[in-house]
């Protein structure tokens, strides 16, 4: 897949996860539903939108994205950390800083060389390859099934 290709398919995802948070009322808005209130998973996705950015670049210089380093269990560090960050309780707030985080990171994306989208720069987390593309796949991932917990 092309970056452009993937670029695109990040923001269906992006869009199509935005839509779901503004159709649910404020009270569903700010409900918790295990540890995290749909507030709190657009704060996490605002955060990781950023740290894909930043992350790619360390990738690129071969060295192991900071959010892979101590994140703790399912990266419950990190995303603690996005949620206090992006702390507003204002729905549309988040949703407008979701879509230009969203628009940030598709620009970063979009100036990269094609021949840094598959690379591998020799980094290499629990075992795996990291690259860019792969980074940015579990972004969308990660969007989908969020997605899918507020539809259920």
């Amino acid at each position: 897949m092309t970056i452009e290709m993937q670029v695109t398919k990040l923001g269906h995802s992006v869009d199509d996860f935005a839509k779901c948070m503004a159709a649910l009322n404020e009270e569903l808005f700010l409900k918790k539903r295990n540890s995290w209130s749909p507030r709190d998973m657009v704060a996490h996705l605002i955060g990781w939108n950023r740290y894909i950015i930043e992350g790619s670049k360390q990738i690129k210089r071969g060295e192991l994205p900071f959010y892979d380093i101590d994140p703790g269990e399912n990266y419950s560090k990190v995303n603690a950390a996005l949620v206090r960050k992006y702390s507003s309780r204002d729905r549309q707030e988040l949703l407008d800083e979701l879509q230009a985080s969203a628009g940030e990171l598709k620009q970063f994306l979009l100036s990269l060389d094609p021949s840094e989208w598959d690379r591998d720069y020799g980094v290499r987390h629990q075992g795996a390859v990291i690259t860019i593309r792969n980074t940015v796949d579990d972004l969308i991932a990660d969007y989908a099934h969020h997605r899918k917990q507020i539809e259920e």
